[in-house]
C-alpha cells in the first residue's frame, strides 16, 4: 500500500525559476537552491536532455502489461471525470513508459516516456526512485514546456513483495503554495485501487499455480517445482534434489515467461549459453489449463491437459537431471510454469540434498542470488573470489563448490595463520590441476600477494578459490589482485540482510543430539529475537550461540527467549526499520559496495545528493 506523508516545505518558485535560468546558461547558482533539485538538473544535462524539447520520443509501449490489465477498470471509471477539467491522469510502468493517460492540462504534449533519461526531472521519476509520493512544481522541472505544470505521483507497489510496478501521476496548472498538491488525494486513491485490483488478481493466479503444483506432485516421491517469477513451490523431493544453480535456472525460466503472456513458446525465451550446455528442448503439445481448480487427489496425467501449446525438457546444471517444464495457463494467459524434475538415469537423489549443508541453507532472495551466481562461476574452475563480512560462510561455501566439482581434497592455505612458508607449493598444486583454497586473502603478506599475481598472470585459468573480508584499504599489490578477480567475484550477504534464513540455519548449526535427547527446538518468541539481532559475527556468531545452548542448557523443551544472551534477548537498541527503510538501507549498502565505499559515487548512482547520503548513513547507523 502507498503511504500518504506530509509534503515538505517547498522553495519559493520565483527565485527557483531564476536559478534554473542561471543553470541553463552556465552561470553560478545562488545560495538556497535545494541540493536535490540541482542534482536532478545535473542528471538531465548528463543524460543529454534538451530543456527546449518540443517533440518527446515515442517508444513503443509493452505489448502486454499485467499492470495495465489490472488498472484499466479503475482508470476507465475515472476518465469521464477528467474530460472537462484542467488536469490529466497518467499511468506508467516500472520503466516509466506511459501505459495510459486521460484528461488534459498545460504542457500535455503526449510524452510516452517519463524517465529522466528522456525528459529530465519529474514527479513520476522521483516517486519511482524514492518509493513515496512525490511532487514537482514549475521550475523544478527541467523541460521548458513543464514550467507552468504542477504534478504529483504515487508509486504502485506489488502486493506480494512491495516491488514498484509503476506510477500514477496527476498533473495540472501551476499551483503555488498548495500543500499537498490538489491532485494528491486522487493519485493516492487511484494507486490504492490499482493495488487492490492487483492483489485480487494475484490471489487468483496463485491459487491456479497451487492447483497445478498439487496435481503434478500427487505422485509419491515426485520432484516438482512451480514458479511464476514471484512465487516458488517445491515438493520435498525437489527441495532435496535441486542445487542453487538448478533453482536459479528454473527461476529464470519462470521470470522469462512473465505474467500474462499469451501462447508463448517458453523454450525460445532462454539463451542457450545461459543454460550451461543444456540440450535442445524437446517440444510437446502439453500445457496446463487450470481455470477450474484441480483436485489434489487426482494423479498427474499430462495427457488430460493437451491443448496445442508447447512444453519442453530442460537439462539442469550440476548434474541435477532433466526438468520437464510445462506452462500453466489461466483465462487464456500463461501465468507460470510447473517443472517435474527427473534425476540422471545413473543417479538417485543427490546425497547432499537430503541433508542440506550450512553452506547452502537459506532460501532468502539475497542468499539464493549469491549462491546461484557462485555455483554458476565455479563451473569453469577458473579463479573465484568470495567476499563478505567475517562469518558469512565464505569458506563453507567454497568447500561446497569444490566438493560439487569433485575436488574432495583441495590444498587449503590460511593466510590468517601467518606468512606462507612456501608459495611455490601453489604453483606445484595448480600445475597438477589440484584445486587451491586460499582463506583470508586480506591477511596475505605483500610478497605472497606478488607471487599470487605472478601465478595468475601465467595461469589465468587456475582452479583457485579465495576468500576475502573487506576492512582496511588494501595496498596496491592486493588491490591489483582484487581487480584481476573482480569479474569473477561474489559478495555474500550478511546474516542481518537475510533474517528469514535463520530458522533454516538453526537445525543445521545444532550439533547432533545425544542419544535419548530430542533435537534442539525454539519457541516463537526466541526465534523472533534471533531474527531481530544484527549478528555482527554473522553465521559464526549464531553457530557459537546454538552450540553453547545445546551443550550447556539444563532444562528440556524448546529454547525460550529468557535463555538467550542479554544482547540477543533485549534486541537491538535502534528502532525497528520499516520494510521501505530496510529496502533503502539495502540499496545504499549495495551502492557503497559497488563503488568501493566511495560515497560521492554511491550518491550519484542512487540519484541523491552526497549530503543526503551522509544523513541516511547516520540515520541507519552505517
Amino acid at each position: 500500500m502507498t503511504t500518504t506523508e506530509e509534503s515538505p516545505a517547498r522553495p519559493a518558485l520565483t527565485p527557483l525559476r531564476q536559478a534554473r535560468e542561471r543553470f541553463l546558461t552556465g552561470r553560478p547558482l545562488p545560495d538556497g537552491v535545494p541540493d536535490e533539485i540541482v542534482a536532478a538538473w545535473r542528471r538531465a544535462r548528463f543524460f543529454g536532455v534538451r530543456h527546449d524539447l518540443t517533440e518527446p520520443s515515442e517508444p513503443l509501449p509493452p505489448a502486454r502489461s499485467a499492470l495495465l490489465t489490472a488498472a484499466r477498470p479503475v482508470l476507465e471509471r475515472l476518465a469521464p471525470a477528467l474530460a472537462s477539467g484542467q488536469s490529466s491522469l497518467v499511468l506508467t510502468d516500472e520503466r516509466l513508459r506511459v501505459l495510459w493517460s486521460a484528461g488534459s492540462g498545460p504542457g500535455d504534449e503526449k510524452c510516452h516516456d517519463l524517465s529522466e533519461q528522456e525528459v529530465g526531472h519529474n514527479s513520476a521519476a522521483l516517486a519511482l526512485r524514492t518509493r513515496r509520493r512525490a511532487e514537482v512544481h514549475g521550475p523544478e522541472h527541467f523541460l521548458d514546456l513543464w514550467q507552468d505544470v504542477s504534478a504529483v505521483s504515487v508509486p504502485v507497489l506489488a502486493p506480494e513483495n512491495g516491488q514498484v510496478l509503476g506510477t500514477v501521476t496527476v498533473a495540472c496548472g501551476l499551483c503555488t503554495g498548495c500543500t499537498p498538491h490538489p491532485g494528491a488525494a486522487l493519485a493516492e486513491a487511484t494507486a490504492t485501487a490499482v493495488e487492490a485490483e492487483l492483489l485480487a488478481r494475484s490471489r487468483t493466479t496463485e491459487r491456479v499455480l497451487l492447483d497445478a503444483f498439487q496435481r503434478a506432485a500427487a505422485r509419491p516421491g515426485a520432484a516438482v517445482v512451480a514458479l511464476d517469477g514471484k512465487n516458488r513451490l517445491l515438493s520435498d523431493a525437489a527441495a532435496g534434489m535441486l542445487s542453487p544453480g538448478a533453482v536459479a535456472v528454473l527461476e529464470r525460466t519462470a521470470a522469462a515467461n512473465g505474467s500474462g503472456r499469451d501462447d508463448t513458446d517458453l523454450s525460445e525465451a532462454y539463451d542457450p549459453c545461459e543454460r550451461a550446455g543444456a540440450s535442445e528442448p524437446t517440444r510437446t503439445s502439453e500445457q496446463y489449463d487450470l481455470s477450474e481448480p484441480a483436485r489434489p487427489s487426482e494423479p498427474y496425467d499430462s495427457a488430460r491437459h493437451r491443448n496445442g501449446s508447447v512444453a519442453f525438457d530442460l537439462e539442469l546444471p550440476d548434474g541435477t537431471g532433466t526438468a520437464h517444464v510445462t506452462p500453466v495457463r489461466h483465462e487464456g494467459a500463461v501465468i507460470g510454469v510447473v517443472a517435474v524434475v527427473e534425476p540422471p538415469a545413473d543417479e538417485a537423489v543427490r546425497p547432499h540434498a537430503q541433508h542440506p549443508r550450512v553452506a547452502l541453507a537459506g532460501r532468502s532472495v539475497p542468499w539464493r542470488h549469491a549462491t546461484a551466481k557462485a555455483a554458476e562461476l565455479a563451473r569453469s574452475r577458473e579463479p573465484l573470489l568470495l567476499t563478505g563480512e567475517r562469518g558469512t560462510g565464505k569458506t563453507a561455501l567454497a568447500r561446497e563448490l569444490l566438493r560439487a566439482h569433485g575436488d574432495l581434497d583441495p590444498l587449503v592455505v590460511d593466510a590468517a595463520e601467518g606468512p606462507v612458508d612456501e608459495p611455490g607449493i601453489w604453483t606445484t598444486a595448480l600445475a597438477s590441476d589440484h584445486a587451491l583454497l586460499l582463506r583470508h586473502a586480506e591477511r596475505l603478506a605483500q610478497a605472497d600477494v606478488a607471487a599470487l599475481n605472478s601465478l595468475l598472470d601465467e595461469r589465468p585459468d587456475a582452479p583457485l578459490l579465495l576468500t576475502f573480508t573487506p576492512g582496511t584499504p588494501p595496498g596496491p599489490c592486493l588491490q591489483r589482485l582484487l581487480d584481476t578477480l573482480a569479474a569473477r567475484s561474489v559478495t555474500l550477504p550478511a546474516l542481518r540482510e537475510r533474517p528469514d534464513d535463520i530458522r533454516e540455519l538453526l537445525p543445521e548449526l545444532a550439533p547432533k543430539p545425544v542419544p535419548g535427547r530430542p533435537p534442539l527446538t525454539w519457541t516463537l518468541d526466541a526465534l523472533r529475537a534471533l531474527e531481530r539481532h544484527p549478528w555482527p559475527g554473522n553465521i559464526t556468531e549464531l553457530a557459537h550461540l546454538v552450540r553453547a545452548l545445546a551443550e550447556h542448557r539444563q532444562v528440556s523443551g524448546p529454547v525460550r527467549r529468557t535463555e538467550l544472551p542479554d544482547l540477543v534477548r533485549e534486541g537491538p537498541a535502534t528502532r525497528q526499520l520499516s520494510p521501505m527503510e530496510l529496502a533503502e538501507r539495502t540499496a545504499i549498502l549495495e551502492s557503497l559496495r559497488s563503488h568501493g565505499g566511495n560515497k560521492a559515487r554511491a550518491a550519484a548512482a542512487l540519484g541523491i545528493a552526497r549530503a543526503t547520503l551522509y544523513r541516511k548513513l547516520r540515520g541507519y547507523s552505517l
